[in-house]
């Protein structure tokens, strides 16, 4: 556990040495106020309309509208952000030689890649808590629902880990940041746009590819439903990126 913790702490000091972690920060701190932004700025302008026009208008939900809104945009997002977090996390060490150092001393696999894996983790989470203070500032006008609120950041706490788990994995295959950030993304994009494919489809074949989809899950979440069968897609998602991970670290201490 203690190798794992110096892992850790090498990994989270090494994202604030470098502008990495600070770009990453700022993007999507900008992102989500302007998304969350529009979204207040598009209801208002329809409320506005309505009321001009004279029509009748239902009752709007306006801070559920907006957060459900700006975490589906989240995921969007983190398309693009999560590759930044992993692509040097193993990539870098082959580059500059020192991932045979890793692998031969004491740490062993596991522990490195449980190391790098949790700051990468640790960091989503203070991007999570970051634009979290954006959304408080619904408490200060209304009353939203809280659970909610909880439950799509637990979602997109899991699908978060999911697509950290898969950049870990390609980060281990090439010692190139540039073509880990490409693949990274390049296979998210596909998992996430995967549902699409099962509209031309029918049957059992509908079924599954809707399951394979990393977005598909999500919805429930921050709809405030958690069901144990999305939760256990993601965990098994995570899982078998870190075991592919693991394999493909354990393939270089045998190819060394």
């Amino acid at each position: 556990m203690q190798n794992i913790l110096a892992i850790w702490q090498r990994e989270m000091k090494s994202y604030f040495v470098s502008p990495i972690a600070y770009v990453v920060l700022v993007v999507f701190l900008f992102l989500s106020g302007l998304i969350f932004f529009g979204n207040l700025t598009e209801v208002y302008q329809f409320m506005m309309t309505t009321a001009q026009t004279g029509q009748s208008m239902q009752p709007i939900d306006v801070p559920a509208y907006v957060t459900q809104s700006l975490f589906r945009t989240t995921t969007v997002i983190l398309l693009f952000l999560v590759p930044m977090l992993t692509m040097a996390l193993f990539s870098e060490e082959k580059k500059r030689g020192t991932i045979e150092l890793l692998l031969t001393t004491p740490v062993g696999n596991f522990q490195a890649l449980m190391g790098k894996y949790l700051a990468s983790l640790t960091f989503l989470v203070i991007l999570f808590v970051s634009s979290a203070i954006t959304i408080s500032s619904l408490f200060v006008y209304s009353q939203p629902d809280l659970k909610p609120i909880l439950s799509g950041y637990f979602g997109m706490f899991l699908y978060g880990a999911a697509l950290l788990a898969l950049g870990v994995f390609i980060s281990t295959l090439t010692e190139n940041q540039i073509v880990a950030v490409i693949l990274t993304f390049g296979v998210s994009l596909v998992l996430w746009l995967v549902s699409v494919f099962a509209a031309s489809a029918t049957g059992v074949a509908k079924s599954v590819i809707n399951y394979l989809s990393v977005i598909s899950h999500l919805d429930d979440f921050i709809k405030g439903v958690i069901d144990t069968s999305h939760v256990i897609y993601y965990l098994t998602f995570a899982f078998v990126g870190l075991f592919l991970a693991y394999r493909s670290l354990e393939s270089m201490r045998w190819k060394g």
